[in-house]
């Protein structure tokens, strides 16, 4: 039903088509050889996703929770979307304020969830675990690593708090980027590196009789176990 002049959302809805063949390409998942660890499949993956031409593969969800989970309406979820900052050993890695609503979630519950969705090739990938941020030295390293515009973001600062007008912010964006601009080494002191540590993480594959593949990696005493999930 369409609401005053706007458009009508449900015919939008019906509209659409989920992987259109024109458009999607669904290779087979075969699980038997499939690498013994999720980061190997997962930078297999992501160098798939680049190629296919998926316009910004490297942007996820996160989510997080907020509160206290044991007090009255505490332990909330929380999503948005995200840039990975890197994959490896250590952990997938993502930036943000310590003092945004993100930062304080995660100082009070360090653990969160990571979601990638790249729709030409009918893949997701999941993962979640506890979360560790990274030594000053290696988010300033990471953050100046990164183009002059992110470096003005973040000395821009106040992210998550009121803000007052546009006007407000265009003054504090325009001085960030002038001193972006003018010292490039300028340290961002609550801009925090962070690592997720994934315990499960899992791998969708679409499929065109949805058939879907569900690969899911279990982090156990003896280090990864694999597994299947229904769809």
């Amino acid at each position: 039903m369409a609401t005053g002049t706007g458009p009508d959302l449900h015919e939008l809805l019906r509209s659409l088509r989920v992987w259109a063949p024109e458009v999607t390409k669904l290779p087979p998942l075969d699980p038997a050889v499939a690498p013994d660890t999720p980061l190997a499949l997962f930078t297999t993956w992501f160098a798939e996703a680049v190629a296919a031409g998926e316009v910004e593969p490297h942007v996820m969800s996160l989510a997080t929770r907020d509160g206290d989970p044991a007090t009255e309406g505490g332990g909330l979820p929380d999503v948005r979307m995200v840039m990975l900052h890197g994959a490896d050993d250590e952990g997938w890695s993502f930036a943000t304020h310590t003092t945004s609503r993100k930062g304080h979630q995660l100082a009070t519950f360090p653990y969160a969830a990571l979601s990638f969705y790249w729709p030409l090739l009918g893949r997701q990938v999941r993962l979640r675990g506890p979360v560790l941020p990274a030594t000053p030295t290696e988010s300033q390293a990471d953050l100046h690593a990164h183009s002059t515009g992110a470096l003005a973001a973040a000395l821009t600062g106040h992210q998550s708090e009121v803000l007052s007008s546009l006007g407000e912010l265009a003054r504090a964006s325009e001085e960030a980027w002038e001193l972006a601009q003018r010292e490039p080494e300028t340290a961002a002191p609550s801009w925090s590196l962070y690592r997720v540590f994934p315990d499960e993480v899992e791998f969708f594959q679409g499929d065109a009789l949805r058939r879907h593949v569900r690969l899911n990696y279990v982090r156990g005493e003896r280090g990864w176990e694999r597994g299947l999930l229904w769809p």
